[in-house]
């Protein structure tokens, strides 16, 4: 009904109650919006609603799920191995670095230190004795070199009076002035002083020998230094692993998950063939992330240093604050669906609240502006690749081609193609009870929005 027939009606009843009537379908027919008559490919006319864009924030987000973990792991394991005698904490109790986790029993460890001690003292006395070998065959070697030089000095002495003695007397039987017997005494006297040279060259040669059987006992010395390091060595080794029957805790955190029990029989992981019991789980809280999955069509808009909002199953009530720190380089897939893992750090004070392994709501925060130009969702038209939107004109209502920016799920942001001047016309049969329930929501986001509401 046009406006002013219905004034004209209204204003026939009597007193302030149809001024009161007025007044209240004059703020209907403003509120409810401008109505136009729209023209359809089919030719028939039908009524619909038209609205002008405004200006306001806007934020794209994108929405995803994952699960809570801790900022560190680490599985505690015990080097030595042997019975447990005490395990002071329990699961989700918090300790401080340097605590003690788990106490075994020493009296395994305690003997193998006696063992790898007495290894060590029973190398000691071998490379003793070994140097005082050494030493006694270094001064040996001196002695026999001095006396086979003297030897060969004197056998050569006395080989060379002999035979020159042999000479001047087979000269002298050749002139008959000695006797013969003399002469052949003289050759033998010879003989067995050319015999003792030999000899003596014999020793010289052997004390080469003997200077090889001392380096020999050098080696045995630095055999036996070797076996004392390797003693000594294993005698640390035993110590160390007599103190490692005491666990303590790497770093503060809490106690994740506990696996043994007073009176349980470890094994090692450095003398197993396996891997060793793990004695329990801590866990550093100091830091929360959450892994979160996202879809190959929107790993495109995660950066690192976007802000995120954490909410829980657990605390529904409670946004918590997030950074992105680390997008997956590599997808997985699960069902031909691909996802990325995008890390979330909460930075929020109210972290604590969170677990590992809870199961997350992220809303990661892709793009936001200020003052930009809005309108619905469903007031505008996509084809082909294309968007457009109705605008109204004198003439009617056209077709405007637009450039579309970020969206939020309920409204776009106007690139290029409309300005706050323009109505534009929702499209579609049902105009009447879309719009009123679509301006109801966008008047409720502009509230909020007002009052500082949101949780970026």
């Amino acid at each position: 009904m046009p406006v002013r027939l219905l004034a004209g009606v209204i204003l026939r009843q009597r007193g302030a109650r149809a001024w009161l009537v007025l007044g209240a379908a004059l703020v209907l027919v403003t509120l409810g919006g401008v109505a136009v008559r729209g023209w359809l490919r089919n030719g028939r006319a039908e009524e619909v609603q038209a609205l002008r864009p405004v200006r306001g924030p806007i934020r794209m987000t994108i929405e995803c799920n994952g699960r809570v973990v801790s900022h560190l792991d680490v599985a505690i394991k015990c080097k030595a191995s042997g019975q447990i005698t005490a395990v002071p904490y329990d699961v989700s109790d918090v300790v401080t670095q340097g605590a003690l986790l788990v106490e075994l029993d020493p009296v395994d460890e305690t003997r193998r230190v006696r063992q790898a001690a007495v290894r060590t003292a029973s190398a000691q006395a071998k490379l003793a004795q070994a140097r005082q070998e050494l030493t006694m065959a270094v001064a040996q070697l001196t002695q026999n070199e001095l006396r086979a030089g003297s030897d060969l000095a004197s056998a050569r002495v006395r080989a060379k009076d002999a035979r020159a003695k042999a000479e001047r007397l087979t000269t002298l039987l050749q002139e008959d002035q000695v006797s013969e017997e003399l002469t052949e005494t003289a050759h033998t006297v010879a003989a067995v002083a050319a015999a003792a040279l030999t000899n003596a060259l014999v020793g010289m040669e052997e004390l080469k020998i003997a200077r090889d059987a001392l380096e020999v006992r050098r080696q045995d010395v630095a055999l036996a230094e070797a076996q004392l390091r390797s003693d000594e060595i294993d005698h640390e080794i035993t110590q160390q692993r007599l103190k490692e029957t005491k666990v303590f805790a790497p770093m503060d955190g809490a106690i994740a998950a506990r696996n043994v029990q007073i009176g349980q029989i470890i094994s090692s992981p450095m003398s197993s063939v396996g891997e060793g019991t793990t004695l329990m789980m801590l866990s550093d809280l100091s830091r929360m992330y959450v892994l979160a999955s996202v879809d190959e069509s929107d790993i495109g808009r995660i950066q690192v240093g976007q802000r995120a909002m954490v909410s829980t199953d657990s605390f529904p009530g409670d946004e918590l604050t997030g950074i992105v720190t680390r997008i997956a380089t590599a997808g997985s897939s699960v069902a031909e669906v691909v996802t990325f893992e995008v890390k979330v750090e909460v930075v929020d004070e109210r972290k604590q609240k969170l677990r590992p392994e809870m199961t997350a709501n992220v809303s990661v925060l892709a793009a936001a502006l200020q003052n930009a130009l809005l309108l619905p969702t469903e007031a505008v038209v996509r084809k082909r690749g294309r968007v457009y939107a109705l605008v109204q004109t004198p003439g009617g209502v056209e077709q405007r081609e637009i450039e579309v920016g970020i969206e939020d799920g309920t409204e776009v942001e106007i690139v290029r193609g409309l300005d706050e001047r323009d109505m534009v016309v929702l499209p579609g049969s049902a105009a009447q009870s879309r719009w009123a329930k679509l301006r109801a929501e966008h008047s409720e986001r502009m509230r909020g929005r007002m009052t500082g509401g949101g949780g970026f």
